[in-house]
């Protein structure tokens, strides 16, 4: 089961400044979330954003925010995703399928958000090297519950390089230096 752009929209979940430090490996997850969202852009993969009560855990961090200009943000309270009205009308009104997700926390969040997705009849796509948990050992767990209810997990570069489908094209050029 093949991902195509044309049926995709990208969703990146609650990176935010006063949580993000203390995820394990947030330096790593932030590059690596970087590249995702840089290889999206090229590839005209629509994003949206979400931010769990902004009062207390702050904004997304600069380093993503920075690159996320314009994008569709939505403040939540709800864990899930879909719990949140606004958001799963402005998802039902893309037409798109495919949701490709990455986040924080894994097993809160982009667990809840993925089940529910996969619930309402679309594929989610949770792209592993670009979520994160304060305890690693909840990221796994979450990881393997969501494997275990037939959710797709992939990387980033894998992501990518399915998205673009064919070397030697301008997105193809970009992506292979970004993942480099």
């Amino acid at each position: 089961m093949r991902i195509h752009k044309e049926d995709t929209l990208a969703l990146i979940v609650d990176i935010q400044e006063r949580l993000f430090p203390h995820i394990h490996q947030h330096e790593q997850l932030a590059q690596n979330t970087r590249i995702l969202i840089q290889g999206l852009q090229v590839l005209q993969v629509p994003l949206h954003i979400t931010e769990q009560y902004r009062k207390g855990l702050g904004a997304t961090i600069p380093q993503l925010a920075e690159l996320l200009d314009g994008v569709n943000n939505s403040e939540k309270m709800s864990f899930s995703c879909c719990d949140e009205p606004s958001f799963q009308e402005q998802l039902e009104q893309s037409g798109r399928k495919t949701i490709i997700l990455a986040g924080i926390e894994a097993h809160i969040c982009l667990l809840q958000t993925a089940l529910d997705l996969k619930e309402r009849g679309f594929r989610p796509v949770v792209v592993e090297d670009c979520v994160g948990s304060r305890n690693p050992e909840n990221k796994r767990i979450a990881i393997q519950r969501m494997l275990q209810e037939g959710i797709t997990v992939t990387s980033c570069e894998s992501l990518l390089f399915e998205l673009t489908r064919v070397a030697g094209s301008e997105a193809f050029k970009t992506i292979s230096k970004l993942v480099k």
